[in-house]
């Protein structure tokens, strides 16, 4: 057992209730920031999981409408739509020497944290799990696994290790890699031409890999040359075969948000491939046209 830890965790939902309950669950205390409804909802039913790899369970937790007090770490959750709204709930003069750990899509969030936050407390994390919150305090985890890669340009190597032991001790199966870059593209790598070809065209992976193979391939093909330019090598056909390996029926976040009719991350995922394109002058065609084409229809 580690040494118990207060965490903070801003959004409780799908990824971020998930954490929450497992580090409860392993002993930590934990802080949850979220609208008045939830936290009053967290407050006196705390987080139920239903989860084949976890079990089903309910984890106390504590919950406010913003943080009050210094923590150990805080996990940010919310989706990239939604962070400048969320971030009011943490005032950087709160934070005390806490690690802030990101665990949004896209590339560029890290420099929008650091702006706020103590840069050298900044710590990336990518992380690979199915789970979505039901209803308030209500969390549906999926995927037979969980896994974080952390990272951080500049945060003492000891704090990465720490937080990923918790992470682990809780279950959350949690690396430490050294390079901040490489593990943030080779998220977005996957995760850009599924999320665009997914939700332009409204299909599962299953059909958009058979379907759309040329545009797939070329996506693969663009997002890998863009990560190599920001200094990133990412292996397209290792890339390709993920695609080929996921269950057919398996629909990108993206494509689920469009279906319901919330927000999506489109600036977050495709907007940042296309600006870094920009800036290295790396032509993406295909990438381009799919971003232009969602935009048009109304994302």
């Amino acid at each position: 057992m580690t040494t118990q830890r207060t965490v903070a965790v801003l959004g409780p939902g799908g990824i971020g209730g998930l954490l929450a309950a497992l580090l409860s669950r392993s002993g930590h205390r934990v802080v949850c920031l979220a609208r008045e409804a939830t936290t009053d909802t967290l407050r006196t039913d705390g987080i139920q999981v239903r989860s084949r790899l976890f079990g089903d369970f309910t984890a106390p937790v504590e919950a406010d409408t913003r943080l009050r007090e210094p923590v150990d770490a805080c996990l940010i959750a919310v989706k990239h739509t939604g962070l400048d709204t969320a971030l009011a709930r943490l005032a950087p003069d709160r934070l005390g020497d806490a690690l802030v750990v990101p665990l949004l899509n896209g590339v560029e969030h890290p420099a929008t944290l650091r702006a706020r936050y103590r840069p050298d407390r900044v710590a990336p994390g990518v992380i690979r799990v199915e789970s979505t919150r039901t209803a308030p305090g209500v969390i549906e985890h999926g995927s037979p696994f969980a896994e974080i890669d952390l990272a951080g340009d500049g945060v003492p190597r000891p704090r990465l290790d720490s937080l990923a032991e918790v992470l682990t001790d809780a279950g959350v199966t949690t690396r430490v890699l050294a390079d901040e870059t490489a593990a943030l593209w080779a998220k977005l790598a996957f995760l850009a031409p599924f999320a665009l070809l997914t939700t332009r065209y409204g299909v599962p992976v299953g059909e958009a890999r058979t379907l759309h193979r040329e545009e797939l391939e070329s996506l693969v093909a663009e997002t890998a040359a863009v990560s190599r330019a920001c200094g990133a090598p990412t292996d397209p056909a290792q890339s390709l075969a993920r695609f080929d390996a996921f269950p057919s029926s398996t629909k990108s976040s993206m494509q689920r948000d469009a279906e319901a009719g919330r927000p999506l991350e489109l600036d977050a995922i495709g907007g940042a491939l296309l600006r870094a394109a920009d800036r290295h002058g790396v032509p993406v065609p295909v990438t381009s046209r799919l971003v232009r084409e969602l935009r048009a229809a109304g994302h």
